[in-house]
């Protein structure tokens, strides 16, 4: 079995939001109280982090993880990359360095934005020790095939990413038709739900259930949620097989080849 945690389940403003006294901002449920968005998955033969969010320092302190194999990321939007420098200490002692697998436009986005990281530390200084690395297919770290799945994100296209039978799409407004095959047959989906109000960038809550219909996981699994969503409350209406991540849940899923 493999296993997916995730570090934070918010959308680009982190919930509670600054200076917003809506109900969910001001709840004391921890369930409201959101990170943006990323995750840890492991398999018996690899840990991988898929983006690197301003909070990904505290992420990876209160998951307690010491070390990683790679690292995915699914576009270059802030809320999913300005975490990048705090893998400076899971990095250090890679071999050749630590990978980091994006498509080709988000990687030159990276080496732009992490120049520094390019050219290398000047005297005294450290900066992550890793290889940006341009996605064009399937990769396989440590034995474990990570699939990237092309999706849209308003007019960008992203990538979600496959491992074994969980499927992680974030940020997605569109699903082109020649990427569903490549969810057929999961038994978790990862899928980003922002609200309720329609938005030109993000599934709603409504077309993200839509999506579950059509892609049919055993289970899914919630995530990059605006301070409209009360986990609470929302979480009474849905599915039974369809649930609201939180920040901190863990969740088993099938390899290939398994059910």
């Amino acid at each position: 079995m493999g296993l997916i945690t995730f570090l934070g389940t918010g959308t680009s403003h982190g919930i509670p939001m600054i200076g917003c006294d809506c109900p969910v901002c001001v709840s004391s449920n921890p369930y409201n109280k959101r990170f943006r968005s990323s995750v840890l998955v492991e398999t018996d033969s690899v840990r991988i982090v898929i983006d690197t969010p301003p909070e990904f320092r505290l992420q990876v302190l209160r998951a307690g993880i010491r070390s990683i194999d790679a690292v995915f990321i699914t576009h270059s939007h802030a809320d999913h990359i300005m975490g990048f420098d705090d893998l400076r200490l899971l990095s250090r002692s890679v071999e050749g360095g630590l990978p980091c697998y994006a498509s080709s436009s988000t990687a030159a986005d990276l080496r732009r934005a992490f120049q520094y990281v390019i050219r290398g530390a000047s005297k005294g200084a450290t900066v992550p020790n890793v290889r940006i690395i341009d996605m064009n297919g399937p990769i396989t770290v440590c034995g474990e095939t990570v699939i990237p799945i092309p999706v849209r994100h308003g007019t960008e296209e992203i990538l979600g990413f496959r491992i074994g039978k969980m499927a992680y799409i974030t940020d997605c407004s569109y699903i082109p038709e020649s990427s569903y095959p490549l969810l057929d047959d999961l038994d978790v989906l990862v899928l980003n739900a922002l609200r309720f109000r329609s938005h030109d960038n993000h599934f709603t809550v409504s077309q993200a259930l839509d999506e579950v219909r059509r892609i049919r996981p055993n289970a899914a699994y919630f995530t990059h949620i605006a301070h409209e969503v009360d986990h609470d409350t929302v979480s009474a209406d849905l599915p039974d097989n369809v649930h609201l991540a939180y920040d901190g849940l863990q969740v088993a899923f099938a390899e290939e080849g398994t059910r």
